[in-house]
C-alpha cells in the first residue's frame, strides 16, 4: 500500500512538472509580448507551436503508449479542421460571440475526427506494423484528396454539393461558395489565440496524462508489450486498441481546430494535411522521446522553432543542413546505447545522491 502511494505521489509530481513547464513558458512569452521584446516571427508561431505539440503528445498515445506505427494523423488534423471551419464560416453572422463559437466549432471538429477515428480504426488496428502504417498513410492522402474536389455552396434553396466545379453547384445569383475545391475555405474566423492554444495543450496533457496513469492506460501498455500475455488475462484488445486510436484522433481534431483558425484561407496541401505533416508530427514523437510525452512536447517546440529562427540570421542559407545535424544529435542522445548508459548511470548518480542526503 505504501509502495502504491509513493508510486502516485511520484505519478503526480511529474505530470504537475509537465503542467507547470506549460504554464511557465506563457506567462513568460506573455510577458514578452506585451513588453514588446518578443518579434512579430515569433509571435506568429505561438499558435502554431500549440497546434504542434497537441498533434505530438495525441500521436504519441498511440505510437509510444498503444505501440503502433500510425501515419494517418494528419488526415485526423484535417477533418477537425475543414469540419470546424465549416461550421464558423456558415455561423459567422449568426452566432457574433467569438469564443461560443470557436467552442461550438471545437466541439464539431473533435466530434468529427474521432467519428472518422472510429470508423477507420475498426478495420486497420487489426493490422500490425508496416501495413498499419501503409494504411493509415492511405487514409490521410484519401482525405486530402477528397477535400482538393469537394465544392459546397449555400443560396435561398440551401446547401449545394459538387466534386467538379463552381459551376456544376447551380446556385442562384445570391449564392456563396463555402468549400472552393483545391482553393479550400477563405474567410474563417481568426479566433485562435494563444491563450486558447494553451488551454488546449493542457487540457490535452490532462487527458493523456491521466489516461495513461488508469486502469485503462495499464491495460493499453500491457496489449503494447505483450498482446497474447493481454489476451490471456482478459484484457479486450479490440477496444482498448480502439479507445487509444478514437482518442488520439479527437486531440488531433482539437489540433486542426486551432490550426484552421488562426488562417485566413484554409486549403489542404502536401505540407499542412500530407504525409509531409503527417512524417513531422512522428519526428516530434520519436526525437522526444517513444512515450514520453514532456519530451514530445519539448520535441515540437524546438524542432517548429529552429527553422524559423535560423532564417533570420547570416547563416541562413544553411538553416535546413543546421536543423538536420539538430536531428541527427537529438537521435543519438535518445536512442544511442552509449548515451543511454550514460543517461541511466547520471540518474542513477542523482537518486542515490538524493537518498544519502536524506
Amino acid at each position: 500500500m505504501l509502495k502504491k502511494l509513493k508510486t502516485m505521489k511520484k505519478t503526480t509530481r511529474s505530470n504537475m512538472i509537465t503542467y507547470g513547464i506549460v504554464i511557465a513558458a506563457f506567462i513568460i512569452l506573455q510577458t514578452l509580448t506585451y513588453t514588446g521584446n518578443l518579434s512579430s516571427l515569433l509571435q506568429g508561431l505561438l499558435v502554431p507551436l500549440c497546434t504542434y505539440v497537441i498533434l505530438a503528445v495525441s500521436l504519441n498515445l498511440v505510437v509510444g503508449i498503444l505501440g503502433e506505427l500510425s501515419l494517418g494523423h494528419a488526415g485526423f488534423m484535417c477533418v477537425g479542421a475543414f469540419s470546424s471551419a465549416f461550421f464558423s464560416k456558415c455561423m459567422r453572422d449568426v452566432i457574433t460571440v467569438a469564443p461560443l463559437r470557436f467552442f461550438l466549432a471545437l466541439l464539431i471538429g473533435i466530434i468529427v475526427a474521432a467519428i472518422f477515428g472510429i470508423i477507420i480504426g475498426i478495420p486497420v488496428l487489426r493490422l500490425k506494423g508496416d501495413y498499419l502504417a501503409i494504411v493509415t498513410l492511405a487514409f490521410g492522402e484519401i482525405i486530402k484528396n477528397l477535400v482538393n474536389v469537394l465544392f459546397i455552396g449555400v443560396d435561398s434553396n440551401g446547401f449545394h454539393f459538387s466534386t467538379k466545379d463552381i459551376m456544376d453547384l447551380n446556385m442562384e445569383a445570391d449564392g456563396t461558395v463555402i468549400v472552393n475545391g483545391p482553393q479550400g475555405i477563405t474567410g474563417t474566423p481568426k479566433d485562435s489565440t494563444f491563450l486558447i492554444g494553451t488551454i488546449l495543450v493542457l487540457i490535452t496533457l490532462f487527458i493523456v496524462l491521466n489516461l495513461i496513469n488508469s486502469r485503462d492506460g495499464r491495460a493499453i501498455m500491457a496489449i503494447r508489450d505483450n498482446r497474447i500475455a493481454a489476451e490471456s488475462i482478459g484484457i479486450n484488445v479490440t477496444k482498448y486498441k480502439l479507445m487509444a486510436f478514437t482518442v488520439s484522433a479527437a486531440l488531433a481534431g482539437a489540433a486542426g481546430v486551432l490550426y484552421s483558425h488562426n488562417l485566413s484561407t484554409l486549403s489542404a496541401n502536401t505540407n499542412n494535411f500530407g504525409y509531409n505533416m503527417s512524417i513531422s508530427i512522428l519526428v516530434f514523437v520519436v526525437l522526444g522521446g517513444i512515450g514520453s510525452i514532456r519530451g514530445s512536447m519539448i520535441a515540437a517546440v524546438i524542432l517548429t522553432l529552429l527553422p524559423e529562427l535560423l532564417r533570420g540570421y547570416s547563416f541562413s542559407d544553411y538553416r535546413m543542413l543546421i536543423y538536420a545535424i539538430v536531428l541527427i544529435l537529438m537521435m543519438l542522445f535518445n536512442w544511442a546505447p552509449k548515451a543511454i548508459e550514460w543517461r541511466e548511470k547520471y540518474l542513477s548518480f542523482g537518486k542515490r545522491k538524493k537518498e544519502a542526503v536524506k
